[in-house]
């Protein structure tokens, strides 16, 4: 039991960033998962397909909440951090029920049609706000075809917080911007693009080049989150006929033996 409470690392992480993993209930349905830093432990929650929350003492930072299957068991953010401006990234309803007067929202400029008073963010800028660095990383196609994410249109974020660098990709393939990052503790990667963006192999690829010690995936069923909408909305077909599933096991594959952990986030609740 010990050791399974207490899962350390040694690849690139001294003693004080040893990362420790434990599951347990919040006053929701959502788990909550926490990495230990040089400045303490953070909590990781999952939210509804591609967005999380970061907690860091009283610090909460949230990355995309759709409330579509409920927000129980996140806080009152003190960040926002929207990534594009489809609805399952930009929630205005979630976005106002976890905020408050002091809450500072970051967002790409095609964000701020629908969430006017939002701080836009370009691709490669950085700012500290409440004592958290953010970074905008640009997040497009490289594989044309829609659904398309055009260059310049969407952010990933790279936030430090706790002594920790998060990354939060968004919907992006394994761009050149990407490649650059160096230092990522913990990222979050999409897989299963549509037009055969981002499978398995490449997502792999991708958590190779950036080399974080946690990596979780998300934005990876897009079936599920047409079904949020619509029960009888058709089922999606993955590159290789894999199922979801199958794709889950297939990118841990493919992570073997490189040191990287992957952890299984609840970004998915079961539809009711």
């Amino acid at each position: 039991m010990k050791e399974w409470l207490f899962h350390c690392r040694t690849k690139r992480v001294a003693p004080t960033l040893a990362l420790s993993l434990y599951f347990a209930a919040t006053s929701g349905p959502a788990l909550a998962d926490t990495v230990s830093g040089p400045e303490g432990e953070i909590e990781i929650t999952a939210i509804t397909h591609n967005g999380a929350q970061l907690v860091h003492g009283d610090l909460v930072v949230i990355v995309d909440p759709w409330g579509a299957m409920g927000l129980e068991g996140l806080q009152t953010a003190d960040l926002v951090l929207v990534t594009d401006n489809p609805g399952h990234h930009l929630d205005p309803e979630a976005i106002a029920a976890l905020s408050d007067d002091d809450t500072i929202v970051v967002m790409p400029a095609n964000s701020r049609q629908r969430l006017p008073r939002g701080m836009v963010l370009e691709n490669g800028a950085e700012i500290t706000l409440s004592g958290v660095r953010i970074e905008a990383v640009a997040a497009y196609d490289i594989i044309p075809g829609a659904p398309e994410h055009p260059k310049g249109d969407a952010n990933g974020y790279v936030v430090t917080l706790g002594g920790l660098r998060f990354f939060f990709a968004g919907v992006t393939e394994c761009v050149d911007e990407v490649k650059a990052l160096r230092g990522i503790d913990v990222a979050f990667m999409p897989m299963n693009i549509p037009v055969g963006r981002m499978t398995p192999a490449a997502a792999a690829q991708c958590a190779r080049l950036l080399d974080p010690d946690v990596i979780y995936l998300y934005h990876y069923d897009q079936g599920y989150a047409r079904r949020v909408a619509n029960p009888d909305a058709p089922a999606i077909t993955l590159a290789g006929g894999m199922t979801i599933a199958e794709s889950l096991a297939r990118f841990e594959q493919e992570l073997d033996g490189s040191g990287i952990e992957v952890r299984r986030g609840d970004f998915y609740p079961p539809l009711p």
